[in-house]
């Protein structure tokens, strides 16, 4: 009886620890899973029903690859990846980067603030635009005002949110020898529609806005825990490395899991009952309730809320971990306000431009298009540097990353920049 006792402790105590070891990565994967990712993956599992879910196993070592070399630039080196073009990269380059990511950011807060606040008016009525931007002056006012340590931990819970999703697909009556095999059996179509679906999968999963939050989040914890940038201490750095590989992969994994949860949900429910044109969470929702009930309804539309409370702070802060490091000067969610101006105030101005884009007559969820334009531009290019600081030792010292991430990272980055290719090929072709 002792020895099974012993046995329950010893995995109670190793559970603990393995999520003590969880942070940027986690909150990194669950973010990706945004409103406006969520109406995207809605969209792939009405249309197509399950012929799209292969494409959530290709993407997913890219993402872990690229993911985790993002943290390694923060960690390693010190500085995030604007910092690290800075220094070591023409300033041009830079800025038209951060400009870039910044126009992106801006209208994805306004299509996942609207979101939510379309999600809030289905619940429980109201004026869904007062909604949209007292969201917005929530997510600035806990932002701006909590130290990092408890809103790392704010964040870190917030992403039991997604689980609203497992729910749903519990109750949608999921075919799952069918589900399960398309994960390995493409159901490919031959024809734009497809094709396009399968770039903005790729698009709404690797997105830059999250390179630059998880590496600015893992210098965040190196100044939490008073180290020093992995560079200067490269003998000591494999247990950190190993926490960063372990926090990516299982934030990765979250990530895929909950996007494929929506696809089979709606796959499931609005495929099979012939509803095929959905381009928002909210419509998604809606259209859930007449068909898989009023508890996949509620769960969805409440879902949508816990994932922008997560998402917005992630879209704001990574722009204001990006504009600080162009201009070189400190910026921190643990920083006091008025030592850190510049950088909660992009923070603060980021997310009210986003939340006003429905006030100026700008619809959230068309701009979204352009925003992954925006996105297809930016994505290619800037994991080409990131690739070239991680095998720089002039900025990662003797930790430049080994082959296998190499390979992976590199691949990651062709497939990225093709499938760009590919989407701004039907753009040119429909402005034509």
């Amino acid at each position: 009886m002792p020895d099974a006792f012993d046995a329950d402790t010893d995995s109670v105590r190793g559970f603990r620890a393995f999520l003590k070891t969880l942070g940027p990565g986690l909150i990194t994967g669950a973010a990706d899973d945004d409103p406006s990712g969520i109406g995207t993956h809605s969209q792939v599992g009405a249309e197509f029903g399950y012929g799209l879910a292969w494409t959530f196993v290709l993407s997913f070592p890219l993402m872990v690859a690229i993911q985790q070399i993002a943290a390694e630039i923060g960690r390693v080196t010190g500085a995030g990846i604007a910092r690290n073009l800075r220094r070591h990269y023409p300033r041009p380059i830079l800025w038209v980067m951060v400009t870039l990511l910044l126009i992106a950011n801006i209208v994805n807060l306004g299509a996942d603030l609207s979101a939510m606040g379309a999600a809030l008016k289905l619940l429980i009525g109201g004026n869904g635009a007062l909604y949209t931007l007292l969201f917005g002056i929530l997510c600035i006012v806990l932002e701006v005002g909590l130290s990092y340590p408890r809103y790392a931990a704010i964040l870190k819970w917030t992403t039991l949110s997604l689980f609203t999703y497992v729910a749903v697909v519990v109750v949608a009556h999921v075919p799952w020898a069918h589900a399960l095999r398309s994960l390995i059996v493409p159901e490919v179509q031959f024809n734009i529609a497809y094709a396009t679906a399968f770039v903005a999968i790729l698009g709404t999963t690797i997105s830059p806005y999250l390179f630059f939050w998880q590496a600015g989040q893992e210098i965040e914890e190196q100044h939490r825990h008073h180290a020093k940038p992995l560079c200067l201490t490269a003998k000591a750095a494999g247990p950190e490395l190993r926490r960063i590989r372990i926090d990516t992969l299982t934030g990765m994994a979250f990530s895929t899991l909950i996007s494929l949860a929506i696809v089979f949900a709606t796959a499931a429910t609005l495929h099979a009952n012939g509803v095929r044109d959905i381009t928002t969470s909210s419509q998604a929702a809606e259209a859930l309730r007449p068909i898989a009930g009023q508890f996949a309804f509620v769960m969805f539309a409440a879902g949508v809320i816990g994932t922008g409370l997560l998402a917005v702070p992630v879209l704001a802060g990574s722009a204001a971990y990006a504009v600080t490091e162009m201009a070189g000067v400190a910026g921190s969610l643990d920083a006091k306000p008025l030592s850190a101006r510049l950088f909660y105030g992009t923070i603060a101005a980021t997310t009210l431009a986003g939340s006003s884009l429905n006030a100026v007559g700008i619809d959230p969820a068309r701009a979204l298009y352009w925003a992954a334009v925006v996105n297809g531009i930016l994505a290619g290019p800037l994991m080409v540097v990131m690739m070239l600081i991680v095998r720089n030792p002039r900025a990662m010292g003797r930790l430049t990353i080994a082959r296998e991430q190499v390979i992976f990272g590199w691949a990651a980055t062709a497939v990225m920049i093709a499938a760009s290719l590919l989407f701004l090929g039907f753009v040119i072709r429909g402005v034509v």
